[in-house]
């Protein structure tokens, strides 16, 4: 019994070939908002090849089990953010109303498990007294995958809040979300 599984997994991992790794790796795709293949390419048959046929099939891998159509995770971070995750900060005279990154993060584990997310550059200003962090924010979805970037700018000086290279990462996450719909709602609030 149990050289019956070992045999039928090493047949498995055989079958495992970096081109098909790559192939379906949602890390390794380009970012642009382009089509996948059928979902019905990527099924698992529901026996293995047999060992008495001369000829190996070759076998898909699926890589993304828990993830939804681009549109259905679109819609779900297009919704409301509960009053209850937003914060409100008065800065220079001015209120502004946001959601922390890590609440942004975990509604994004929530509706899209599969995103990604990178920091594009780092760049001081000539004068050195302010820091802008571009990050970019990739979707992936069943059928489709799309990224946002967007900057954050922080004051050097200003250490209220934490390290101003930190502050600016946040504030460009926030941003890059708010592109793909999430808690785009309170940028549009004020103008009401």
């Amino acid at each position: 019994m149990a050289a019956t599984a070992r045999k039928l997994l090493l047949s498995r991992i055989s079958l495992l070939s970096r081109s098909q790794i790559t192939r379906r790796s949602p890390f390794c795709r380009s970012f642009a908002a382009k089509p996948f293949p059928s979902s019905k390419s990527r099924d698992i048959p529901p026996h293995p090849p047999s060992e008495s046929s001369g000829a190996e099939e070759e076998e898909e891998i699926p890589t993304s089990g828990i993830c939804k159509p681009l549109s259905e995770i679109l819609k779900e971070l297009s919704k409301k953010v509960p009053d209850s995750f937003i914060k409100v900060r008065n800065e220079d005279g001015f209120t502004s109303k946001y959601v922390p990154w890590h609440i942004v993060n975990r509604i994004l584990n929530l509706h899209a498990p599969e995103w990604s997310g990178e920091i594009r550059s780092i760049v001081y200003s000539a004068d050195g007294k302010s820091v802008t962090v571009v990050y970019r924010v990739t979707l992936f979805g069943t059928d489709a995958e799309i990224y946002r970037e967007s900057s954050g700018t922080a004051s050097v000086e200003d250490t209220r809040f934490g390290d101003p290279v930190q502050k600016a990462e946040a504030m460009a996450f926030r941003r890059a979300c708010a592109r793909l719909g999430l808690g785009l709602h309170l940028y549009h609030e004020d103008a009401l």
